[in-house]
Protein backbone atom coordinates (compact mmCIF):
# COMPACT_ATOMS: atom_id res chain seq x y z
CA UNK A 1 0.00 0.00 0.00
CA UNK A 2 2.78 2.42 0.99
CA UNK A 3 4.75 1.54 -2.12
CA UNK A 4 1.68 2.29 -4.31
CA UNK A 5 1.21 5.75 -2.75
CA UNK A 6 4.93 6.49 -3.12
CA UNK A 7 4.84 5.58 -6.82
CA UNK A 8 1.74 7.75 -7.33
CA UNK A 9 3.45 10.67 -5.65
CA UNK A 10 6.30 10.53 -8.12
CA UNK A 11 4.09 10.15 -11.20
CA UNK A 12 1.50 12.84 -10.45
CA UNK A 13 4.15 15.49 -9.67
CA UNK A 14 5.89 14.85 -12.99
CA UNK A 15 2.54 14.80 -14.87
CA UNK A 16 1.38 18.08 -13.27
CA UNK A 17 4.70 19.76 -14.07
CA UNK A 18 4.49 18.64 -17.71
CA UNK A 19 0.91 19.94 -18.23
CA UNK A 20 0.99 23.25 -20.13
CA UNK A 21 -2.78 23.94 -20.31
CA UNK A 22 -5.68 23.85 -17.89
CA UNK A 23 -7.37 21.11 -19.90
CA UNK A 24 -4.26 18.87 -19.77
CA UNK A 25 -3.82 19.54 -16.05
CA UNK A 26 -7.41 18.59 -15.23
CA UNK A 27 -6.99 15.42 -17.26
CA UNK A 28 -3.95 14.42 -15.17
CA UNK A 29 -5.82 15.28 -11.99
CA UNK A 30 -8.66 12.94 -13.03
CA UNK A 31 -6.17 10.15 -13.73
CA UNK A 32 -5.04 10.33 -10.11
CA UNK A 33 -8.20 11.11 -8.11
CA UNK A 34 -10.99 10.26 -10.58
CA UNK A 35 -13.52 7.45 -10.09
CA UNK A 36 -11.34 5.23 -12.27
CA UNK A 37 -8.08 6.90 -11.22
CA UNK A 38 -4.86 5.39 -9.95
CA UNK A 39 -5.66 6.12 -6.30
CA UNK A 40 -8.89 4.16 -6.60
CA UNK A 41 -6.89 1.17 -7.79
CA UNK A 42 -4.54 1.52 -4.81
CA UNK A 43 -7.45 1.79 -2.37
CA UNK A 44 -8.66 -1.58 -3.62
CA UNK A 45 -5.75 -3.05 -1.71
CA UNK A 46 -7.15 -1.80 1.62
CA UNK A 47 -8.85 -5.14 2.11
CA UNK A 48 -5.42 -6.71 2.55
CA UNK A 49 -4.33 -4.23 5.25
CA UNK A 50 -4.51 -5.60 8.82
CA UNK A 51 -7.32 -4.11 10.89
CA UNK A 52 -4.98 -2.50 13.42
CA UNK A 53 -3.18 -0.61 10.57
CA UNK A 54 -6.19 0.62 8.57
CA UNK A 55 -6.52 3.87 10.54
CA UNK A 56 -2.88 4.74 9.90
CA UNK A 57 -3.10 3.86 6.22
CA UNK A 58 -6.34 5.82 5.87
CA UNK A 59 -4.67 8.87 7.37
CA UNK A 60 -1.84 8.58 4.84
CA UNK A 61 -4.38 8.35 1.99
CA UNK A 62 -6.14 11.54 3.16
CA UNK A 63 -2.81 13.32 3.45
CA UNK A 64 -1.92 12.19 -0.07
CA UNK A 65 -5.25 13.54 -1.44
CA UNK A 66 -4.59 16.90 0.20
CA UNK A 67 -1.11 17.03 -1.32
CA UNK A 68 -2.52 16.25 -4.78
CA UNK A 69 -5.18 18.97 -4.48
CA UNK A 70 -2.62 21.53 -3.28
CA UNK A 71 -0.25 20.67 -6.11
CA UNK A 72 -3.13 20.88 -8.61
CA UNK A 73 -4.21 24.37 -7.44
CA UNK A 74 -0.62 25.62 -7.45
CA UNK A 75 0.00 24.36 -10.98
CA UNK A 76 -3.37 25.74 -12.16
CA UNK A 77 -2.46 29.22 -10.92
CA UNK A 78 0.98 28.94 -12.50
CA UNK A 79 -0.57 28.08 -15.90
CA UNK A 80 -2.96 31.06 -15.61
CA UNK A 81 -0.10 33.43 -14.75
CA UNK A 82 1.96 32.15 -17.66
CA UNK A 83 -0.92 32.66 -20.09
CA UNK A 84 -1.51 36.20 -18.82
CA UNK A 85 2.18 37.11 -19.06
CA UNK A 86 2.34 35.73 -22.61
CA UNK A 87 -0.68 37.85 -23.53
CA UNK A 88 0.83 41.00 -22.04
CA UNK A 89 4.26 40.45 -23.61
CA UNK A 90 2.90 39.42 -27.00
CA UNK A 91 2.71 41.68 -30.04
CA UNK A 92 -0.25 44.12 -30.02
CA UNK A 93 -3.13 43.66 -32.44
CA UNK A 94 -2.66 45.23 -35.85
CA UNK A 95 -5.52 47.73 -35.93
CA UNK A 96 -4.92 48.38 -39.63
CA UNK A 97 -6.22 44.91 -40.54
CA UNK A 98 -9.80 44.70 -41.86
CA UNK A 99 -12.46 43.55 -39.42
CA UNK A 100 -13.67 39.99 -39.35
CA UNK A 101 -17.37 39.61 -40.08
CA UNK A 102 -18.06 36.07 -38.93
CA UNK A 103 -21.14 37.29 -37.06
CA UNK A 104 -22.39 39.41 -39.96
CA UNK A 105 -23.07 43.12 -40.10
CA UNK A 106 -25.58 44.82 -37.84
CA UNK A 107 -28.97 45.99 -39.12
CA UNK A 108 -31.86 48.21 -38.16
CA UNK A 109 -34.75 47.08 -35.97
CA UNK A 110 -37.88 46.23 -38.02
CA UNK A 111 -39.72 49.25 -36.59
CA UNK A 112 -36.80 51.50 -37.53
CA UNK A 113 -36.80 50.05 -41.04
CA UNK A 114 -40.51 50.79 -41.49
CA UNK A 115 -40.09 54.27 -39.94
CA UNK A 116 -37.28 55.22 -42.34
CA UNK A 117 -39.22 53.89 -45.31
CA UNK A 118 -42.32 55.91 -44.41
CA UNK A 119 -40.36 59.09 -43.72
CA UNK A 120 -38.67 58.72 -47.11
CA UNK A 121 -42.07 58.43 -48.80
CA UNK A 122 -43.40 61.58 -47.11
CA UNK A 123 -40.21 63.49 -47.89
CA UNK A 124 -40.73 62.60 -51.55
CA UNK A 125 -44.26 64.00 -51.23
CA UNK A 126 -42.89 67.34 -50.00
CA UNK A 127 -43.08 66.96 -46.21
CA UNK A 128 -40.31 68.02 -43.81
CA UNK A 129 -39.40 65.67 -40.94
CA UNK A 130 -39.36 67.26 -37.48
CA UNK A 131 -39.22 65.93 -33.92
CA UNK A 132 -40.42 66.80 -30.43
CA UNK A 133 -39.87 65.81 -26.77
CA UNK A 134 -41.36 62.62 -25.33
CA UNK A 135 -42.04 64.42 -22.02
CA UNK A 136 -44.71 66.90 -23.01
CA UNK A 137 -46.88 69.68 -21.61
CA UNK A 138 -50.55 68.90 -21.11
CA UNK A 139 -51.56 71.89 -23.22
CA UNK A 140 -49.62 70.60 -26.22
CA UNK A 141 -50.83 67.03 -25.75
CA UNK A 142 -54.51 67.82 -25.15
CA UNK A 143 -55.66 71.44 -24.82
CA UNK A 144 -54.22 72.94 -28.02
CA UNK A 145 -55.40 69.88 -29.95
CA UNK A 146 -59.03 70.55 -28.94
CA UNK A 147 -59.43 67.57 -26.59
CA UNK A 148 -62.47 68.12 -24.35
CA UNK A 149 -61.59 68.32 -20.62
CA UNK A 150 -63.53 65.10 -19.94
CA UNK A 151 -62.02 63.13 -22.83
CA UNK A 152 -61.06 59.55 -21.75
CA UNK A 153 -57.48 60.06 -22.97
CA UNK A 154 -56.93 62.64 -20.20
CA UNK A 155 -57.80 60.05 -17.55
CA UNK A 156 -55.02 58.60 -15.36
CA UNK A 157 -55.87 55.14 -16.75
CA UNK A 158 -54.79 56.18 -20.26
CA UNK A 159 -51.84 58.54 -19.72
CA UNK A 160 -48.59 58.43 -17.79
CA UNK A 161 -48.58 61.64 -15.73
CA UNK A 162 -45.24 62.83 -14.36
CA UNK A 163 -46.61 65.78 -12.42
CA UNK A 164 -49.11 68.66 -12.70
CA UNK A 165 -49.43 69.54 -16.39
CA UNK A 166 -46.63 67.17 -17.41
CA UNK A 167 -46.93 63.70 -18.99
CA UNK A 168 -45.40 61.25 -21.44
CA UNK A 169 -46.87 62.19 -24.80
CA UNK A 170 -49.72 59.96 -25.96
CA UNK A 171 -49.25 60.79 -29.65
CA UNK A 172 -46.72 62.47 -31.91
CA UNK A 173 -49.38 65.03 -32.90
CA UNK A 174 -47.91 67.12 -30.06
CA UNK A 175 -45.36 68.39 -32.59
CA UNK A 176 -48.19 70.12 -34.48
CA UNK A 177 -48.85 72.98 -31.99
CA UNK A 178 -45.11 73.36 -31.48
CA UNK A 179 -44.60 73.87 -35.22
CA UNK A 180 -47.49 76.37 -35.35
CA UNK A 181 -45.73 78.47 -32.69
CA UNK A 182 -42.37 78.33 -34.49
CA UNK A 183 -43.44 79.23 -38.04
CA UNK A 184 -46.45 80.26 -40.07
CA UNK A 185 -48.14 78.40 -42.97
CA UNK A 186 -47.67 77.06 -45.55
CA UNK A 187 -46.44 74.02 -43.62
CA UNK A 188 -46.07 70.36 -44.53
CA UNK A 189 -44.53 68.48 -41.62
CA UNK A 190 -44.18 64.82 -40.65
CA UNK A 191 -42.89 63.55 -37.28
CA UNK A 192 -42.06 60.09 -35.95
CA UNK A 193 -41.28 58.78 -32.49
CA UNK A 194 -42.27 56.82 -29.41
CA UNK A 195 -45.53 57.48 -27.57
CA UNK A 196 -46.94 56.11 -24.31
CA UNK A 197 -50.36 54.90 -23.16
CA UNK A 198 -51.63 52.54 -20.47
CA UNK A 199 -52.22 49.57 -22.78
CA UNK A 200 -50.64 46.14 -22.52
CA UNK A 201 -51.80 43.07 -24.46
CA UNK A 202 -50.91 41.06 -27.57
CA UNK A 203 -51.58 43.95 -29.97
CA UNK A 204 -50.89 46.91 -27.63
CA UNK A 205 -47.83 48.04 -25.70
CA UNK A 206 -47.37 50.80 -23.08
CA UNK A 207 -44.77 52.24 -25.46
CA UNK A 208 -45.29 52.20 -29.21
CA UNK A 209 -44.40 54.30 -32.25
CA UNK A 210 -46.28 56.66 -34.53
CA UNK A 211 -45.81 58.89 -37.53
CA UNK A 212 -48.00 61.98 -37.61
CA UNK A 213 -48.13 64.56 -40.34
CA UNK A 214 -50.05 67.67 -41.32
CA UNK A 215 -50.33 70.12 -44.19
CA UNK A 216 -51.64 73.64 -43.61
CA UNK A 217 -52.12 76.45 -46.12
CA UNK A 218 -54.89 78.60 -47.50
CA UNK A 219 -57.74 76.72 -49.19
CA UNK A 220 -56.54 73.17 -48.39
CA UNK A 221 -59.39 70.70 -49.01
CA UNK A 222 -60.27 67.09 -48.23
CA UNK A 223 -59.53 66.29 -51.86
CA UNK A 224 -55.85 67.10 -51.28
CA UNK A 225 -55.88 64.88 -48.19
CA UNK A 226 -57.22 62.00 -50.28
CA UNK A 227 -54.57 62.61 -52.93
CA UNK A 228 -51.68 62.60 -50.45
CA UNK A 229 -52.91 59.52 -48.57
CA UNK A 230 -53.61 57.60 -51.78
CA UNK A 231 -50.14 58.44 -53.12
CA UNK A 232 -48.61 57.36 -49.82
CA UNK A 233 -50.38 53.97 -49.84
CA UNK A 234 -49.48 53.32 -53.48
CA UNK A 235 -45.81 54.00 -52.75
CA UNK A 236 -45.97 51.80 -49.66
CA UNK A 237 -47.81 48.79 -51.11
CA UNK A 238 -47.71 49.32 -54.87
CA UNK A 239 -49.90 51.00 -57.50
CA UNK A 240 -53.47 50.03 -58.24
CA UNK A 241 -54.38 49.14 -54.65
CA UNK A 242 -57.93 50.25 -53.75
CA UNK A 243 -58.22 52.85 -50.94
CA UNK A 244 -61.34 53.75 -48.97
CA UNK A 245 -62.12 56.42 -46.37
CA UNK A 246 -64.53 55.59 -43.53
CA UNK A 247 -66.01 58.33 -41.30
CA UNK A 248 -64.47 58.32 -37.83
CA UNK A 249 -63.98 60.60 -34.84
CA UNK A 250 -60.77 62.23 -33.61
CA UNK A 251 -60.90 65.27 -31.30
CA UNK A 252 -58.44 67.34 -33.34
CA UNK A 253 -59.97 66.86 -36.82
CA UNK A 254 -63.38 67.51 -38.37
CA UNK A 255 -64.37 65.63 -40.42
CA UNK A 256 -62.28 62.60 -39.52
CA UNK A 257 -61.76 59.30 -41.31
CA UNK A 258 -60.15 55.89 -41.02
CA UNK A 259 -58.28 54.81 -44.15
CA UNK A 260 -58.27 51.22 -45.42
CA UNK A 261 -56.48 49.70 -48.36
CA UNK A 262 -56.92 46.39 -50.14
CA UNK A 263 -55.25 43.48 -48.35
CA UNK A 264 -51.79 42.97 -49.82
CA UNK A 265 -51.57 39.46 -48.36
CA UNK A 266 -54.54 37.79 -50.04
CA UNK A 267 -54.96 39.92 -53.17
CA UNK A 268 -55.20 37.84 -56.35
CA UNK A 269 -53.77 38.84 -59.76
CA UNK A 270 -57.30 39.57 -61.03
CA UNK A 271 -57.84 42.16 -58.26
CA UNK A 272 -60.13 40.05 -56.08
CA UNK A 273 -59.35 38.97 -52.51
CA UNK A 274 -59.31 35.45 -51.13
CA UNK A 275 -59.59 36.60 -47.52
CA UNK A 276 -56.96 35.81 -44.87
CA UNK A 277 -56.21 35.95 -41.16
CA UNK A 278 -54.50 39.34 -41.44
CA UNK A 279 -57.50 41.15 -42.96
CA UNK A 280 -59.97 38.98 -41.02
CA UNK A 281 -61.40 37.81 -44.36
CA UNK A 282 -62.68 41.30 -45.23
CA UNK A 283 -60.18 42.05 -48.01
CA UNK A 284 -59.28 45.37 -46.32
CA UNK A 285 -56.39 46.49 -44.09
CA UNK A 286 -56.75 49.46 -41.73
CA UNK A 287 -53.78 51.75 -42.38
CA UNK A 288 -54.22 55.10 -40.64
CA UNK A 289 -56.50 57.80 -39.25
CA UNK A 290 -56.82 61.27 -40.75
CA UNK A 291 -59.04 64.30 -41.20
CA UNK A 292 -59.27 68.05 -41.68
CA UNK A 293 -57.69 69.97 -38.79
CA UNK A 294 -60.37 71.23 -36.40
CA UNK A 295 -60.84 75.03 -36.38
CA UNK A 296 -60.42 75.01 -32.59
CA UNK A 297 -56.86 73.69 -33.04
CA UNK A 298 -56.04 76.74 -35.20
CA UNK A 299 -57.61 79.06 -32.61
CA UNK A 300 -55.71 77.49 -29.70
CA UNK A 301 -52.45 77.82 -31.68
CA UNK A 302 -53.01 81.43 -32.72
CA UNK A 303 -53.97 80.84 -36.37
CA UNK A 304 -57.04 82.21 -38.13
CA UNK A 305 -59.32 79.27 -39.11
CA UNK A 306 -61.10 81.55 -41.60
CA UNK A 307 -57.86 82.02 -43.48
CA UNK A 308 -56.10 78.67 -43.02
CA UNK A 309 -57.20 75.08 -43.42
CA UNK A 310 -55.31 71.83 -43.44
CA UNK A 311 -55.33 68.12 -42.86
CA UNK A 312 -53.57 65.76 -40.45
CA UNK A 313 -52.95 62.01 -40.35
CA UNK A 314 -51.46 59.45 -37.99
CA UNK A 315 -49.87 56.07 -38.75
CA UNK A 316 -49.06 53.34 -36.21
CA UNK A 317 -45.54 52.13 -37.01
CA UNK A 318 -45.80 49.01 -34.86
CA UNK A 319 -48.95 47.87 -36.67
CA UNK A 320 -47.40 48.43 -40.08
CA UNK A 321 -44.26 46.54 -39.02
CA UNK A 322 -46.39 43.65 -37.75
CA UNK A 323 -48.27 43.58 -41.04
CA UNK A 324 -45.12 43.91 -43.14
CA UNK A 325 -43.23 41.11 -41.38
CA UNK A 326 -46.18 39.03 -40.09
CA UNK A 327 -45.19 39.56 -36.42
CA UNK A 328 -47.81 37.84 -34.21
CA UNK A 329 -47.14 39.63 -30.89
CA UNK A 330 -46.22 43.28 -30.40
CA UNK A 331 -44.07 42.41 -27.36
CA UNK A 332 -41.53 40.76 -29.68
CA UNK A 333 -40.60 44.24 -30.90
CA UNK A 334 -39.34 45.27 -27.47
CA UNK A 335 -37.81 42.14 -25.91
CA UNK A 336 -34.48 42.39 -27.81
CA UNK A 337 -34.43 38.65 -28.46
CA UNK A 338 -31.61 38.02 -30.98
CA UNK A 339 -33.47 34.98 -32.35
CA UNK A 340 -36.28 37.35 -33.40
CA UNK A 341 -34.19 40.33 -34.49
CA UNK A 342 -31.78 38.24 -36.58
CA UNK A 343 -34.62 37.53 -39.04
CA UNK A 344 -34.59 41.13 -40.25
Amino acid sequence: MDEGLAALGTRYRDAFAAATSEQALRLEHARVLGKKGELTAVLALMRHVPADQKATVGSRVNTFKEEVEAAFEARLQAIARAAREAELRGLPHDLSLPGRLELGRGHFHPIAQVRDELLAIFRDLGFVAESGPEIELEENNFTKLAFPPDHPATDMQDSFWLGPGLLLRTHTTTVQPREFLLRKPPLAVVMAGAVYRRDDDVTHSPMFHQIDGFLVDEKVSFAELKGVITAFIERLYGPGLPVRFRPSYFPFVEPGAEVDCGCVFCRKPDGTYAGCRVCKHTGWLEVLGCGMIHPDVFRHCGLDPERYSGFAFGVGLDRLAMLRYDIPNIRLNFESDPRFLSQF
